[in-house]
């Protein structure tokens, strides 16, 4: 078959079984023979190209499972294009810096509403950023101190790396943490924004272009170029309104607990599963994932 219905759970509660599957299957229609990939937390489905996604969701109910429809062609992607905050790690980076002013509740409504799209994002960030002005940069490492990766971040970038992956993070978030949560996670690449610093103090200004979402797809686009690959070879993932483009145009777009804009348009979500859930979407198994 053409497609492969993917079902999923989170690791730490792994109650994937047989009649939650076969319900999914007979929602799915035509569907093949279930292939586990990891007991009581990963099993793919062959289906048919025509296998509705959303009646099969439905028929799942409230069990904590994510349903996903996703081509048996070129599954496993050679490069992983990944958000950082709330995505690879579990904060916003620039809410938990804003806590050492003082500030956070107040920058923190302005995150969600520009994480959710109400709200321009470059924009958003430069106000943002003002509002920090002569915060010492102490701040920063005191906040990258406390800044804890997602569950399964790490055996996702290890796991692709160790089978021929590129793996880069790009996030409209900073230097400062993207570098040291790239090499935390094994990334072969960061990019994000620059922050403005005079006299081991922030100057509430940002330093040269803002990375957007402008700058997360074509950062897709330009690193499979580079690599010689179609972009249905790539996997990108985040969480807000900024990364919808990116998502859009890879081969795999991955919506990971996500705002509500983002699970209105992406295709595929993961609500439930931790960050071992994209390998499991690209078929992998659970012996074949690098533990962290």
């Amino acid at each position: 078959m053409s497609h492969v219905l993917s079902l999923l759970v989170d690791p730490a509660t792994p109650v994937l079984d047989t009649g939650l599957v076969d319900r999914a299957r007979r929602a799915a229609g035509d569907a093949g023979p279930p292939d586990w990939l990891a007991p009581g937390i990963a099993c793919d489905v062959p289906v048919s190209a025509g296998a509705g996604q959303r009646r099969i969701r439905a028929a799942l109910a409230e069990a904590p499972v994510d349903a996903n429809v996703v081509r048996s062609e070129r599954r496993r992607k050679r490069l992983l294009i990944a958000d950082m905050d709330s995505t690879i790690v579990t904060t916003e980076t620039l809410d938990e810096i804003a806590a050492h002013a003082g500030l956070k509740e107040v920058i923190a409504a302005i995150t969600r509403r520009s994480m959710n799209g109400e709200i321009d994002f470059p924009t958003a960030l430069r106000e943002r950023v003002a509002m920090l002005k002569g915060l010492p940069v102490e701040a920063l490492r005191k906040t990258l101190e406390a800044t804890t990766l997602t569950a399964g971040a790490r055996p996702l970038v290890r796991t692709m790396c160790a089978q021929g992956a590129y793996t880069a993070l790009i996030s409209g978030g900073f230097t400062f943490f993207t570098e040291a949560i790239g090499e935390r996670c094994g990334f072969h690449l960061h990019r994000s924004n620059v922050l403005g610093v005079e006299d081991a103090a922030l100057t509430g200004t940002l330093v040269g272009p803002i990375l957007d979402k402008t700058a997360k797809l074509a950062s897709l686009q330009e690193l499979a170029t580079a690599h010689g690959l179609d972009l249905d070879e790539t996997i990108a993932v985040g969480d807000g309104a900024n990364d919808l483009d990116m998502l859009g145009a890879a081969g795999l777009g991955v919506a990971y607990h996500a705002k509500p804009i983002v699970n209105e348009r992406a295709r595929v979500h993961v609500r439930h599963g931790d960050l071992t859930a994209l390998l499991y979407l690209q078929g992998y198994r659970r012996d074949e994932i690098v533990d962290d």
